[in-house]
Order: structure tokens, then C-alpha cells, then sequence
């Protein structure tokens, strides 16, 4: 009788110990999903003051936008966020990210916009080399990168320039990093150099941008009656 008694609190004991287990094994999956949470959130707000600090010394109108959706289609780059023409967003708008210019506005609706990014083969933006003035055209290529247009083969263009808005396309305010450049090469009886440009704005890592309300036409706007 005794044995039995013993086997029986024995295997009470051991139900109780199974139960136990499982309840801390879910109580720590459970601490583990918070812990994850806590860390996307502290990855978001560190992606946000990245934001604010890039634009903190900028006196052009900033704000804010989240990424809603990635074209899939690879021949197109752009991107949809969740501001439209009630966050007075107009076509021609620059975006940028924490680190440059990432594109333009091109599709307004009231609560969306569609963003051409630079990378893609229908965007130009016009630009300058920080160390030298040179000005040019950068174009997208439809890859991770750009190409400087028109530069004649004797320019001063070294790998490691830094490329910037020059304003003059009076679409993209001035002194915005562009990219820098990775590859300067010439043949033999063409006039212009091939320079190849990573842009500085990452590219297909951002889940928030930049709205850009140069300020420009911020004043224009705020002159109009």
C-alpha cells in the first residue's frame, strides 16, 4: 500500500513538474516575442532620429512618410507611401532618406503617392562634385547604381567624390548627397568619361522617407494670397 501511495505522489509530482515546464517554455516564448517587439521598436525609433537628425540642419519643410508597398516589377523602380495630395504632396517632390536623395514624387492620390527612385532608368537628377563644382547630370540605370552624363574624359573626377544636388534642375534643393562615385573609366575616341556613382540613399533598406518641401517654393507658397 505504501508503494502504491509513493508511485501515485511520484507521478503527481512528475504531472506537476510536465505542467510546470510548460508553462514557463510559454511564458518565455512569450518574453522572447516582447523582447523582438522591443527591438524592432528601438530599431524603428533609431531609423527615425536618423530621419530628423539628417534634416535638422536643412531649412527646407520636412515630414515624415512610411513605405506601404515595393513595385515588384524589377524594370521599375518605385515605391508607394501613405502621404498624398491631403499632406500637400505634389508631383516633382523630393524624397530623400537619412542618408540622400532616394527620388521623386510622380503619382498623387489623396491618401498615397508613388516615388520614382533614382536608381531607376527614367530618373535624372542634376548634381555637382562636392570637391570640385563639376557639374552633370546623374541618371538611374535601372541597378544599384548611377551615371554621371556629359563629363568630358579630362575632368577632375576621382573614386570616392562625393556627388550632391546642385539645385540647378529647380526640382531637388541643392546640397543633398546623391551618391558617391565608384568607378571612373574612358575609351579611346569618346568624348565623355564613363563614372559610375553608388547612390548614398539606401536603396531597398528603408521602411520611412523624407518628404522635402524645398524652401523655395515653401516661400513661393507662402507668398501666394
Amino acid at each position: 500500500m505504501q508503494l502504491v501511495d509513493g508511485t501515485a505522489r511520484i507521478l503527481a509530482t512528475h504531472r506537476s513538474l510536465l505542467t510546470e515546464n510548460e508553462h514557463l517554455h510559454a511564458e518565455n516564448l512569450l518574453l522572447q516575442a516582447k523582447a523582438l517587439r522591443m527591438e524592432s521598436l528601438a530599431r524603428e525609433n533609431e531609423r527615425l532620429r536618423q530621419l530628423l537628425d539628417s534634416s535638422a540642419a536643412r531649412t527646407d519643410e520636412i515630414a515624415v512618410a512610411e513605405i506601404l508597398t515595393v513595385d515588384s516589377n524589377p524594370a521599375q523602380h518605385q515605391l508607394v507611401i501613405d502621404k498624398g495630395s491631403r499632406n500637400h504632396i505634389y508631383v516633382g517632390q523630393p524624397i530623400a532618406d537619412a542618408h540622400g536623395i532616394l527620388g521623386q514624387v510622380v503619382q498623387v492620390s489623396p491618401y498615397t503617392s508613388t516615388v520614382l527612385l533614382v536608381s531607376d532608368e527614367r530618373h535624372a537628377i542634376a548634381v555637382e562634385l562636392n570637391r570640385t563644382g563639376l557639374r552633370a547630370i546623374a541618371v538611374g540605370t535601372g541597378q544599384t547604381e548611377l551615371l554621371l552624363s556629359f563629363v568630358p574624359t579630362n575632368a577632375d573626377v576621382t573614386a570616392g567624390d562625393l556627388v550632391v544636388s546642385s539645385g540647378l534642375d529647380k526640382r531637388f534643393p541643392a546640397g543633398y548627397p546623391v551618391g558617391s562615385v565608384t568607378e571612373v573609366s574612358t575609351e579611346p575616341g569618346d568624348p565623355f568619361a564613363h563614372i559610375k556613382v553608388k547612390p548614398s540613399a539606401q536603396i531597398g533598406h528603408s521602411r520611412e522617407v523624407l518628404l522635402v518641401w524645398p524652401q523655395r517654393r515653401a516661400t513661393e507658397a507662402s507668398e501666394t494670397p
